[in-house]
């Protein structure tokens, strides 16, 4: 039977006024117009605005703000100036705490949907820098012929195209002030339109580029690379295919290249790849961690097992206060990584393991031990599927840390079912300016 296409509606191309009831978990304005709702980016709740729209759909339909007509006490100056065109940010309009309890309902929401529970003391919000913060990103490159010049960011708001953009007070200032002349050094090579991305990493002090080029790259063009890390302080890396193809052009010396990060809260350091993953808003990450041990109440007989540990992020910092300390990752680059970093602070009270903690543990060595305290940090999936495997431990306390407040309330409501009660919980924000929500549990026998 042929398959019978409907003409997409046109939108209309007049302007409308709509009056805005709340805010969606996106941070998009939610109205309503002869009946159906409207999302409206760049609106807030209790604004009256003139809004264009941008998409149609059968139960709603999409728009951006033109005009405040009626502004909300939130409403705030963005500090960026290419806020409204780049995608990078979506709540710069919004005053930081709006933002923030803006944050905390979302978490509140989730854990009512999904576990039917909220928790016994709700945790102030923990906050750090709000520009300037984030040391790792993932930036579009493109050479566009037309204007003759190197275009390097994110992505317009609602568009494939790359911002144009000369700066971003998101990004640490290092990179930030190397945007133009990145895009100048690519300008003047002869493979500037194989290009498509370009990766930064951030220790405390040292700065990674990596260089994603699609055809192999003339000794002219790699050259000029290693000058721009000469002259600029950096660690340069090319990568002309998969990730495993990554490789240091600049410096020669491996321990000139080195990124690390310190916990000055527990006199420790960790070394880091520029592709490892490691928590972007590194002033939060200082106050993060050890707060997050604080929860916990690790005590110097305490043996505790850290799930999803990644390079020992909080592994390192909890055997500096535990009897002993466990982590388990599934990747083995990262475990790696964790026990070079036990070598480095000169810890022997912590061990690393590979596993995938999706699937049984049953027969793992590591997990035959007892443990009295456990640390949870997964990816946004959650951690549905360990949360089975180690109930069994009857641990006194866990502390969750999470990325995602929908699966982290539906692992709380497991974690209910196994006879813990949620303690206390509250966000962090990690992502300022954007709808990201971090946050964090305890929970307890």
């Amino acid at each position: 039977m042929a398959r019978k296409f409907r003409r997409r509606k046109s939108l209309p191309k007049e302007p409308v006024v709509i009056e805005v009831e709340s805010l969606s978990h996106e941070g998009r304005g939610v109205g309503r117009i002869d009946g159906k709702t409207v999302f409206v980016s760049g609106a807030l709740a209790g604004e009256t605005v003139e809004m264009e729209y941008t998409y149609s759909r059968g139960k709603f339909d999409e728009g951006k703000v033109i005009k405040v007509l009626s502004a909300s006490e939130d409403r705030v100056e963005p500090p960026c100036k290419h806020y409204g065109v780049c995608g990078g940010c979506s709540m710069q309009h919004m005053s930081v705490d709006a933002q923030i309890a803006h944050k905390q309902e979302i978490l509140k929401e989730q854990f009512a949907h999904f576990a039917e529970t909220e928790p016994e003391e709700w945790l102030p919000a923990l906050q750090a820098d709000l520009l300037g913060y984030r040391r790792k990103a993932r930036l579009g490159v493109r050479y566009v012929t037309k204007k003759e010049r190197t275009l390097i960011g994110f992505r317009e708001k609602h568009s494939n195209f790359l911002a144009d953009i000369d700066s971003c007070p998101v990004l640490v200032d290092k990179i930030s002030n190397l945007l133009m002349p990145m895009s100048q050094l690519i300008d003047s090579m002869e493979g500037r339109q194989f290009i498509p991305q370009i990766e930064v990493a951030s220790g405390d002090n040292k700065y990674a580029i990596i260089v994603r080029h699609l055809k192999p790259m003339s000794e002219s063009d790699k050259a000029k690379w290693i000058s721009f890390g000469q002259t600029n302080d950096l660690v340069i890396y090319l990568q002309p295919k998969g990730p495993d193809t990554v490789h240091r052009v600049w410096p020669d010396n491996a321990v000139d290249a080195q990124l690390s990060y310190t916990h000055p809260a527990f006199n420790v350091t960790l070394n880091q790849e520029p592709l490892d993953f490691a928590q972007v808003n590194a002033s939060i990450n200082q106050k993060m961690v050890p707060y997050a041990i604080e929860l916990l109440d690790v005590q110097s007989d305490d043996k505790v097992l850290d799930l999803f540990c990644g390079l020992g992020n909080f592994t390192i910092p909890l055997a500096t206060k535990a009897k002993h300390v466990v982590g388990i990752e599934g990747v083995e680059e990262m475990v790696e990584r964790g026990k070079q970093n036990a070598e480095l602070n000169q810890l022997d009270n912590v061990e690393f393991y590979r596993a995938d903690l999706t699937a049984d543990l049953s027969k793992e060595s590591w997990n035959q031990q007892q443990y009295n305290k456990i640390l949870i940090d997964p990816a946004r999936s959650g951690a549905l599927e360990v949360i089975n495997n180690i109930v069994r431990f009857n641990a006194e306390k866990i502390v969750y840390v999470s990325c995602n407040p929908a699966t982290l309330a539906r692992d709380t409501g497991e974690l209910v079912k196994s006879g813990y009660k949620l303690v206390k919980a509250g966000v962090m924000d990690m992502f300022p300016h954007t709808t990201h929500v971090e946050s964090i549990a305890l929970f307890e026998r």
